[in-house]
């Protein structure tokens, strides 16, 4: 089994976060980011997706509840990542929040996609990004891939909502 591989197709199905709060997590996800809501179970937990899948993200207090956010330098998650099909997806969510005056932590090309970085309600990162076409990706001399982190041109990204 040393040799194992997962398939090539596996995909991350779906993450789950503990929240302090469900509405106010609710209220982000669903309100603020434009997820839908497919099951909720009264206050302490539900399950929220994209395009009708049973559940891409689950929200629970079951051990959280009125909890203050897990210390930053803990082991833990260090972020949930939620991919957009295209870059004018990614520019649309990125007006929505800046119109929302939402705060950012961060904004980055790596080459291989474009990120925005910010925090959940309960302090958990959050990255939405845009993965450029395979064929676009920096790649080094031996075919590694060659991600960086620069600056993302936001005038750039916005235009994209010129269209």
């Amino acid at each position: 089994m040393k040799d194992y591989q997962v398939p090539e197709q596996t995909r991350i199905g779906h993450v789950h976060l503990k929240v302090s709060d469900l509405q106010r997590s609710l209220d982000f996800y669903c309100g603020l980011l434009g997820f839908e809501l497919t099951q909720q179970y009264g206050n302490q937990a539900a399950f929220i997706s994209a395009g009708g899948y049973h559940h891409h993200i689950g929200l629970n207090t079951w051990e959280s509840q009125g909890q203050p956010p897990a210390p930053k330098h803990h082991p833990g998650l260090f972020h949930t990542a939620i991919l957009y099909p295209t870059r004018e997806d990614l520019a649309a969510i990125f007006k929505r929040l800046q119109d929302e005056e939402y705060p950012f932590t961060g904004f980055a090309d790596h080459g291989v996609s474009e990120a925005l970085y910010l925090d959940d309600p309960d302090g958990n990162g959050v990255e939405l990004y845009w993965d450029r076409p395979k064929e676009d990706w920096p790649l080094k001399a031996n075919g590694e891939i060659d991600m960086f982190t620069k600056a993302l041109n936001l005038s750039s990204l916005l235009q994209e909502l010129d269209h």
